[in-house]
């Protein structure tokens, strides 16, 4: 049910919405000039080639976008994976690497746009969320691992090649060897990033702590004079390369024999994560929507792919809807599609009038903003919440994180996906029922009853829900658990989602003859039940 009161579409909607729309955007891109800068440069490519990613992001995809208040840009959390093609591609050339990369790019976006026409989006939801949020955190352990040393003033050669635990290795032989100027401008940086959200001046409050961030590294670079050629090896400002408009650098050669297998594999993260990312933000934005308008995921992943397809033909990244800068578009008075237009319009505007004054931006400063983000993807919260979750979920977040980092990033999540499935198996799911989910629906007095006849979980919720979206979005329904013997935490996850998509559609879902099943975790609501010993012995 479309809330009538939402603001109107298409050019409509400008003419509607324009001043806010221009002043989300407006603050937006303070937030993500020097993010997408420090997204590029940590990634191996160009750190202007980051701005342009975040301009195709607006000027392109908002034409074509299914979700209303998403930003599209370069994503911390691609940085592990895009680095990873460009040093594995490259082999040692950077520069190659990156043209390689772009041709990945370009066929990853080409297969966004399939699986957007063929409606894959819900395929989403097949990932465990454990999983996911172990993948996440552990990019953000892997970010931080080299961002450290760039803070403390290491000279990159230094760090070439380096896996993600001999860099956590070597951060106290780093401690060591700093450079103080820069890791004074690191630490400075890094106390304004994490100090400014304590403030309580809201005034204060609504600045982005980038942007002082970025000030601050200019200034502080000046003081220390850090364009001195006597520190030139530690490469300590940002060399953001030339920002021009060319089909010339796009390299499909990545694909050849000798570097196939590398590449598919590439490909396949590229895809697969960059449109789960998208899609769970697209679901996550959702939520936060004033008007409760719901994000048409599959056309928005036609969106994204396309714009994924123009910046890397550009020499851009891969981009995805990104959840800070949509999160900071709500808060912002953000309206419509057309705020991700106007971000993209103030990025131009900054990259053609600033590029002088963003080579004197210092690497540490980036580094610190960096740190900060892969903080938020790790911290302690994550850990804690995980806990929470149960011990199952524990050890299914802790073991992707572990195998991310002791293999990769494909090997973890499907480390983690695994795991999942070993704990269904055990707590009663048959391999039967492992991608079907073993339900039938009922009609009484109008009213919906899909009764569960074993257990429900991550693996078998698009069966589920593909049996759920056949009901009228109206109805009454209850979602009988009587004879479940396991539900999981995706799942009972998933049902809060639903549970208020059905409402806001003038429906209503509840889960019914739960109540004797046990928790696996303190709060139900983001956890696992199953059956208690009681209900074991009666089904028998």
């Amino acid at each position: 049910m479309q809330n009538n009161n939402a603001p109107k579409e298409g050019f409509a909607g400008l003419l509607q919405n324009w001043r806010a729309d221009a002043l989300s955007g407006f603050l937006v891109s303070l937030i993500a000039l020097p993010l997408s800068l420090g997204i590029a440069g940590a990634s191996g490519f160009p750190p202007i080639m980051g701005v342009l990613t975040a301009i195709v992001g607006g000027l392109v995809v908002a034409f074509f976008a299914g979700s209303a208040l998403t930003i599209k840009g370069p994503a911390a959390g691609l940085i592990v994976i895009v680095a990873g093609s460009v040093e594995a591609l490259g082999k040692g050339d950077a520069s190659l690497g990156w043209q390689l990369t772009l041709g990945i790019v370009v066929i990853a976006g080409i297969l966004q746009v399939i699986f957007g026409l063929l409606k894959v989006a819900s395929l989403a939801n097949f990932f465990p969320l454990s999983a996911v949020h172990g993948m996440l955190a552990a990019i953000g352990i892997i970010i931080m691992s080299k961002q450290i040393h760039f803070a403390l003033g290491i000279a990159p050669s230094e760090l070439a090649g380096k896996e993600p635990l001999e860099l956590l290795e070597m951060i106290p032989q780093s401690l060591m060897n700093l450079n103080f100027s820069i890791m004074l401008i690191g630490l400075i940086s890094l106390i304004i990033l994490f100090g400014m959200p304590l403030l309580k001046n809201k005034y204060l409050k609504a600045i982005p702590a980038p942007l002082i961030v970025l000030i601050a590294g200019v200034a502080m670079g000046q003081i220390f004079n850090l364009s001195n050629p006597e520190i030139a090896n530690l490469k300590p400002l940002v060399n953001p390369g030339t920002f021009e408009l060319s089909f010339n650098n796009v390299n499909f050669a990545g694909f050849g024999s000798e570097t196939l297998y590398t590449a598919l594999s590439y490909l396949f993260l590229f895809t697969v994560i960059g449109s789960l990312e998208s899609v769970l933000t697209g679901k996550a934005i959702d939520l936060l929507d004033p008007w409760k308008r719901k994000a048409r995921l599959n056309k928005d992943l036609i969106g994204v792919g396309l714009g994924n397809i123009i910046s890397g033909l550009l020499g851009g990244l891969p981009m995805i809807s990104e959840v800070a800068r949509s999160s900071a578009n709500i808060n912002n008075g953000g309206k419509t599609q057309w705020a991700n237009f106007f971000h993209s319009i103030f990025l131009l505007i900054f990259v053609v009038l600033l590029v002088p004054v963003i080579k004197l931006v210092p690497i540490a400063a980036l580094a610190a903003m960096l740190i900060f983000v892969g903080y938020r993807l790790a911290s302690p919260k994550t850990f804690f919440h995980a806990f929470e979750t149960g011990k199952d979920q524990l050890l299914v977040f802790v073991s992707t994180i572990l195998v991310t980092l002791f293999t990769d990033l494909l090997i973890g999540i499907f480390a983690g996906i695994l795991l999942e499935i070993v704990i269904a198996l055990f707590n009663g799911q048959k391999l039967k029922y492992l991608f079907k989910a073993p339900v039938n629906i009922e009609l009484k007095d109008k009213d919906y009853y899909i009764n569960i006849e074993g257990a429900c979980t991550f693996s078998n919720w698009i069966s589920f829900e593909r049996k759920l979206s056949s009901l009228p979005s109206n109805a009454k329904v209850f979602v009988n658990a009587k004879n479940a013997n396991f539900l999981d935490h995706t799942f009972m996850e998933n049902i809060l989602h639903i549970q208020d998509e059905r409402i806001h559609e003038g429906g209503s879902l509840a889960l019914i003859g739960h109540e004797d099943m046990k928790r696996l975790s303190k709060d139900c609501s983001s956890g696992c039940l199953r059956l208690t010993k009681k209900n074991k012995a009666f089904q028998s």
